[in-house]
């Protein structure tokens, strides 16, 4: 009798577990810090320019480090479309003002989040051991404070969060649970 293959999405994208420090794969365990984002807008050139200095030497001091930037909320164009459509034909006066008024609410909340980023540090360990990994996390952890950024290890649901928004099953983030579908079932003996 052959194993039956996991075909699931989770195996699709490798993803294993949540470890102790993040999210295991089936080639590397990664551990994700949350960066404050700096405003520019409200920075001289020579700011900017320093914070550009900073995040270089931070690149060369721990050449691992990745940089992720995501929308921190999901796009409403979809939904755009649909409620676009359902303006088109649409007959009654009345269901087309509260089709418009909804179109009109999702473009300002999109307006609203377009800038809403959410700017992470990754840094990916291979075959490292637990003591390993909290110490270079730690090394990491403190590089990034003496570089000038503000940042700090994600946790379990933050993580989660991530990649809900990155797969489009939450539009606000909301938690998720760790077994889907369990929210409908009452654990526990009687």
């Amino acid at each position: 009798m052959t194993k039956k293959k996991n075909n699931g999405v989770q195996s699709l994208i490798g993803f294993e577990r949540f470890t102790r420090f993040g999210v295991k794969t089936d080639r590397t365990e990664i551990a994700f810090f949350s960066v404050e984002p700096t405003n520019i807008s409200v920075l001289s050139a020579a700011s900017i320019d320093s914070k550009i200095r900073y995040l270089m030497t931070l690149l060369s001091t721990v050449p691992d480090l990745e940089i992720i930037a995501l929308d921190s909320c999901e796009c409403f164009d979809s939904n755009k479309i649909h409620v676009k459509n359902r303006l088109q034909n649409e007959q009654n006066e009345s269901v087309r003002k509260l089709l418009q008024s909804d179109y009109s609410f999702l473009d300002e909340i999109q307006t609203e989040m377009s800038s809403a980023r959410q700017f992470m540090f990754a840094v990916r360990f291979r075959r490292e051991k637990d003591e390993q990994i909290f110490n270079a996390i730690n090394r990491v952890d403190k590089a990034i404070s003496e570089h000038g950024f503000t940042a700090r290890r994600m946790t379990k649901s933050e993580i989660k969060r991530m990649i809900a928004l990155y797969f489009g099953t939450s539009i606000s983030g909301d938690e998720i649970s760790d077994i889907e579908g369990s929210e409908n079932f009452e654990f526990g003996g009687n």
